[in-house]
């Protein structure tokens, strides 16, 4: 193997986690998925009052704001139903208590557009690069070295992400400070039980969400690893 071909193809090791991964994140940031969480057996029901419909409806929404290109406006403009209002505690705290989200509410949701971002940015890239070189692979006649790194891609997820899942079902509250820390500032993540956010994504949410993120990164990973297994076993044979 040619020390270019070699470090392409570790590249491609590299890349293809956070591809996968990413494109998991993008995959559940849908509609499909609040439809599907918000009824699995056992979801904690809203203390203050949000039927499953105020559920769907408010998350959807913010689910929307996400990965769209509205301003935070497309939030902060929404209101509870009428005769709700924000519950005590937080009511307190605001102005207007028709308002479904608070200022520190919607401080939060713009880091998160922000970091949701980037992340779709890198995964452009990440797939833009895996698709040039496998052209690249295709042309030179280096596409063993490009499966191989696919192949090494698969396991890499298959214990990274094996082991983050292990992580979260054994320490989940300190796992899910720690993810928080590193892409938000100290302070601008943390909200009462009364908050919109809380209210609509509980801890059970984020726990759920985790492992299916998780596990479908795995899942793909391992798909990955045999499919390009297959192909460079079966290209392998018929070039001898």
């Amino acid at each position: 193997m040619k020390p270019l071909t070699k470090i392409l193809s570790w590249l491609i090791t590299l890349l293809l986690p956070v591809v996968i991964v990413l494109g998991v994140v993008r995959l559940i940031d849908t509609p499909w998925y609040l439809d599907f969480e918000y009824r699995t057996p056992g979801f904690p029901a809203d203390m203050y009052g949000f039927s499953l419909q105020d559920r769907l409806k408010y998350a959807k929404i913010t689910f929307a704001y996400v990965v769209n290109s509205s301003d935070i406006s497309l939030l902060a403009d929404l209101r509870f139903p009428p005769g709700q209002q924000t519950p005590e505690p937080s009511c307190q705290f605001m102005a207007d208590c028709t308002h479904l989200y608070n200022d520190r509410e919607l401080e939060h949701m713009v880091d998160v557009k922000n970091v949701m971002r980037v992340a779709m940015v890198v995964l452009a890239a990440g797939l833009a690069i895996l698709f040039i070189l496998a052209i690249w692979a295709w042309r030179r006649k280096w596409q063993e070295s490009y499966l191989k790194g696919l192949e090494r891609g698969g396991v890499l997820i298959l214990v990274l992400f094996g082991l983050v899942v292990l992580f979260f079902l054994v320490a989940f509250n300190y796992s899910f400070v720690i993810f928080h820390e590193l892409f938000f500032a100290a302070g601008t993540w943390t909200f009462l039980y009364s908050d919109t956010l809380i209210r609509l994504f509980p801890e059970r949410f984020w726990q759920d969400t985790f492992v299916i993120g998780g596990g479908l990164s795995i899942l793909l990973g391992i798909v990955v690893y045999f499919v390009a297994r297959s192909v460079r076993r079966r290209a392998s044979i018929q070039a001898r």
